[in-house]
């Protein structure tokens, strides 16, 4: 064990001098990489010399949006109903400014063939959109720590669900990241909702579509992936993933992206702890799908699955009624899309 103090210093200096090491090679081979990574990766580059958005910033700013939502529960200690009001316009201002910058820098490299102009304007567009968006966000999140209260015996109160359930946190994170994924700011957006993976250990792509009233119970080990839809008043406990069953590749090799290949859940669905659901299927409204089942198939609405592997004649449902309950699913998500 190596000790602290200008001994040790002059012990590492001996070490490199002895070769241990040779630092100027080191730093000259790390180069070496870096070009050759950003030679061969020209067409989705690393952001470069302009900057790229801060996961650390844009944690402080998501403390900051959460205490302007829920000033009296998520806010500061000194926040009270005489002056929330006061508190929320003067958070709001700055942390506003603070993500139209991470915005931006984002944009700079999305848009790095446009002038500086453009870049502005479509940054303003974003956070303008966004600050629009909030009130609506608010409402849809009550919705949401009412399904929690609702679901869990546990719960006293809805001020426990907001100040104690990690779920809550998870889902706050996900309807912020996925208006800004919505408004064009991606990456944003896909840090924002890894903020809050790594504070939850449930992991929402901020591309998933998630209707009002959700619950997720316990939550740790929960995946959704990036094009689940899900409908409204849905339940997940523990361990439930939403994911992808295969991941088609074209012509040269290269995965897809953002083709639609995670679960459509209908409306008032329960998926029990550990449970899996894959591919670009159905799961019908009001149906319950047991702890640890593996589903790749459609199921009706109605169903119990307890099951690890269930059948039903629903093979070509998907491809017949889809569309129209896509559509259905994303008008029933009030906040979410247009008219948010």
């Amino acid at each position: 064990m190596i000790a602290d103090g200008p001994e040790d210093d002059r012990s590492l200096e001996e070490l490199r001098v002895e070769g241990y090491w040779d630092l100027d090679q080191l730093v000259a081979d790390l180069s070496a990489a870096r070009s050759r990574w950003r030679q061969a990766q020209q067409h989705h580059a690393e952001y470069g010399a302009e900057g790229f958005p801060s996961r650390a910033n844009l944690a402080k700013i998501m403390q900051s949006l959460c205490g302007a939502l829920f000033p009296l529960r998520l806010g500061p200690s000194f926040v009270r109903l005489h002056n929330e009001d006061a508190y929320v316009a003067e958070t709001l201002q700055t942390v506003l400014s603070r993500l139209y910058g991470q915005i931006r820098l984002e944009l700079i490299y999305a848009l790095k063939d446009e002038p500086a102009q453009v870049v502005d304007r479509e940054a303003a567009r974003i956070i303008g959109g966004f600050a629009q968006s909030l009130p609506a966000l608010r409402v849809l999140l009550d919705t949401d720590v009412d399904a929690a209260f609702l679901g869990d015996p546990a719960a006293r109160s809805v001020d426990e669900v907001l100040i104690c359930y990690p779920s809550m946190l998870a889902i706050i994170h996900h309807r912020l990241a996925h208006r800004l994924h919505e408004l064009g700011a991606p990456l944003v957006a896909r840090i924002i909702s890894e903020i809050a993976h790594g504070k939850t250990g449930i992991d929402i792509h901020p591309g998933a579509t998630i209707g009002q009233s959700f619950f997720i119970d316990h939550g740790t080990g929960v995946v959704i992936g990036e094009t689940a839809i899900v409908g409204n008043r849905v339940r997940l406990y523990q361990g439930v993933t939403l994911g992808a069953r295969s991941f088609p590749a074209d012509e040269k090799g290269q995965l897809e992206k953002a083709l639609p290949r995670h679960p459509i859940i209908e409306d008032d669905v329960v998926i029990y702890a550990g449970a899996t659901v894959l591919g670009r299927i159905i799961v019908g409204s009001r149906s319950v799908i047991g702890g640890n089942v593996w589903l790749t198939d459609s199921v009706p609405a109605d169903s119990n699955v307890r099951q690890a592997k269930a059948h039903y004649e629903v093979t070509s449902r998907v491809e017949v009624s889809a569309p129209h309950r896509v559509h259905a699913l994303l008008e029933s998500t009030d906040g979410i899309g247009e008219n948010i």
